[in-house]
């Protein structure tokens, strides 16, 4: 994924944040617990990930150009294969299941059964993706630095602009986003197109981006070790730490989270 988590801003943005990073991550007395057993393995490069209603999770595996289904008991099939660069994934309120392409420049939307068309051509190498509260699905359009809305007739609309490299973005129940970008911090979208900058204590935000109550995310640090949780006013709370390189982020049916990592391979329940 060298486009999507390019690593020359790793090494840029490593020596000016550092220290600052360090500091925000101090643990506060309810912090999560991470379990250390994987949940599901012998994934490849995951990065979206998402429960249906009837609890199934679906994952993209970027460097195996498949999407795999795990059953609520834990059993494992192919869902979908021979995709490109399968990134951002997002399941909508009726079950269809929607997947980027990073290197396709498309979102392919496939029902439950599996059948697959393509929902919208024509974007900028789309990263993470979401549904609002109008059932429109958010898609990170990383290479012209905005957040595009897909309406359900595949139908887009500019909903923010003026970010940086941004690979993930959610709504907030009052209709702002919080959006993570990769070379860029988190942004605020609030009250018309424009983002601001409100934290860059993320060494390099990654894809990994869900809602967290009325007025925060969870989001993941790829370029370091946590999951944060960041409020609209860009207070950071480290969640959970010492994973390595998390990338792919999900609520889970019970109400934790689950993340994937690229350095296991793997994705991990925070309870």
């Amino acid at each position: 994924m060298s486009k999507l988590l390019d690593f020359r801003w790793l090494v840029l943005t490593i020596t000016i944040s550092l220290n600052q990073t360090v500091a925000a991550q101090q643990r506060s007395a309810d912090m999560w617990k991470l379990d250390r057993t994987p949940a599901f393995e012998g994934l490849s490069s995951p990065v979206g990930m998402a429960y249906d209603a009837g609890g199934n999770l679906y994952v993209a595996n970027w460097s195996a150009g498949n999407v795999l289904r795990f059953t609520s008991k834990g059993e494992r099939t192919v869902f979908a294969s021979g995709l490109s660069s399968p990134s951002g994934l997002a399941v909508s309120p009726n079950g269809d299941i929607y997947v980027a392409s990073y290197s396709e420049d498309l979102v392919w939307r496939f029902t439950p059964h599996g059948d697959k068309t393509v929902f919208v051509r024509g974007l900028a190498t789309p990263a993470g993706l979401s549904f609002d509260g109008r059932g429109r699905l958010l898609i990170a359009n990383r290479r012209t630095n905005q957040i595009l809305a897909a309406h359900p007739d595949g139908r887009t609309e500019i909903v923010a602009e003026g970010l940086q490299t941004p690979v993930g973005a959610v709504e907030l129940p009052n209709g702002d986003l919080l959006v993570s970008n990769i070379a860029g911090g988190i942004s605020l979208v609030s009250g018309g197109l424009k983002a601001r900058t409100i934290n860059t204590e993320l060494i390099s935000p990654g894809a990994g981006i869900v809602l967290a109550g009325a007025d925060a995310a969870y989001i993941v640090d790829y370029g370091g070790t946590t999951v944060s949780r960041i409020d609209r006013q860009g207070v950071r709370t480290a969640i959970v730490d010492g994973l390595s390189t998390p990338v792919g982020l999900a609520l889970a049916p019970d109400g934790g989270l689950l993340v994937a990592t690229w350095g296991a391979n793997a994705a991990f329940r925070i309870r």
